[in-house]
């Protein structure tokens, strides 16, 4: 069993921001695999399904996003999985462009606070998680208002795109195996956003 975890903040006031592109994903993924995530339990919206073959939970923290690690705890405790190896977590970041994705097996927080939380949760880094460029913060920005800003029509286009290249790489990880997948997806090029 794969629990695959889309962070963000569980706000209408937030739909559609930066930070909630995990979110965007694990909808894509249910849309695609026809799972409802609506069920609330361990401090999230969770949808019991079949991903690639194998049985799946996709779950949106309701915690803020700085407290995402309480559910990821509690999912990983309940269901018994090995959080290195069936835990997929995907989540924002502002060090790669718009609509890139990189995925990782461990690795530090990189300065996400949904990741620093979950790291000091589980009390380890080793786990899958799926990075999705959001590009980075303009000059003179401050990082939490360019995070909870929403995106352009063009990148918005790019991320919806994304989003579906990001549901592909789960299914990958669960066919195959994360190095597959990060040999596949791992891409440094910039993703081209369409002009309007």
């Amino acid at each position: 069993m794969y629990i695959i975890v889309g962070l963000g903040n569980f706000d209408r006031k937030y739909d559609n921001t930066r930070h909630n592109i995990g979110f965007m994903t694990i909808d894509k993924l249910a849309e695609q695999e026809h799972i409802d995530v609506l069920e609330k339990k361990h401090k999230a919206v969770i949808g019991k399904g079949i991903v690639a073959g194998e049985k799946c939970i996709l779950a949106k923290p309701t915690t803020f996003m700085n407290l995402s690690g309480e559910c990821v705890r509690e999912l990983v405790d309940y269901y018994k999985v090995d959080e290195t190896s069936e835990l997929i977590v995907i989540s924002d970041d502002v060090s790669l462009a718009v609509g890139q994705l990189r995925i990782r097996k461990k690795g530090s927080a990189g300065g996400h606070n949904g990741l620093k939380n979950i790291i000091a949760h589980l009390g380890h880094d080793q786990f899958i998680r799926i990075k999705m460029g959001v590009g980075e913060k303009p000059k003179g920005w401050d990082l939490a208002d360019y995070v909870l800003g929403r995106f352009s029509g063009p990148e918005q286009r790019t991320m919806e795109e994304a989003a579906e290249r990001a549901a592909d790489a789960i299914r990958m990880i669960i066919t195959r195996d994360a190095d597959a997948a990060m040999n596949a997806f791992n891409s440094v090029k910039k993703v081209p956003a369409e002009e309007d």
